[in-house]
């Protein structure tokens, strides 16, 4: 019998934030796909998607262009043949130096929803708290489609949680499994 067929999809930016929260340091080592296999279990991961908005650095910007090195690494990192993502790029919004993503729940409820009806798997995880995928893991049920919704215990989405049809919640303990130890 074959392995059941998922697709993880990340909210980047969302991640990013939750496990800022939880006071983790060196995340940005963080091993996305020991995470995604992590979450698979025993299961053919078949995609892995990391959505994120992108840094628009202007010249005389110091703060937009540490981001943007920053986030230019990340992508070279999660490119990579160790952790064989694939990064689809929305867009930042500067609104007097408050960033706004833009562009990135949209592009991840279109490729849910596109693997779902081309029957590319099985299961979706998603790492996200973005209610505005409500919609989407709606019409994936429909579809026939198991949608695992993975949050964090200490901020969880209550909207995802109820329409997935398993949710999960992270501890501290579930991630920093995932980050590096830096030898002092």
């Amino acid at each position: 019998m074959a392995k059941e067929r998922v697709a993880v999809f990340i909210d980047g930016s969302n991640f990013y934030f939750k496990l800022k929260s939880l006071g983790l340091k060196n995340t940005s080592r963080f091993d996305f796909r020991k995470f995604a296999e992590w979450l698979a279990r025993d299961r053919a991961i078949v995609f892995c998607g990391y959505y994120v908005g992108v840094v628009r650095a202007q010249p005389d910007d110091a703060r937009a262009q540490t981001m943007r090195e920053a986030q230019r690494n990340l992508f070279n990192r999660l490119i990579s043949p160790e952790q064989r993502f694939v990064v689809k790029k929305g867009y930042l919004m500067n609104n007097d130096g408050v960033f706004h993503e833009k562009g990135v729940d949209v592009q991840i409820a279109v490729d849910m929803l596109a693997g779902a009806y081309e029957n590319q798997y099985d299961a979706a995880l998603l790492v996200s708290s973005d209610t505005d995928l409500v919609p989407a893991i709606v019409k994936m049920k429909e579809r026939g489609k198991a949608v695992e919704c993975i949050g964090f215990s200490h901020q969880p989405s209550f909207a995802l949680l109820k329409y997935a049809t398993i949710t999960r919640l992270l501890i501290k303990n579930d991630v920093e499994q995932f980050i590096p130890k830096i030898l002092v």
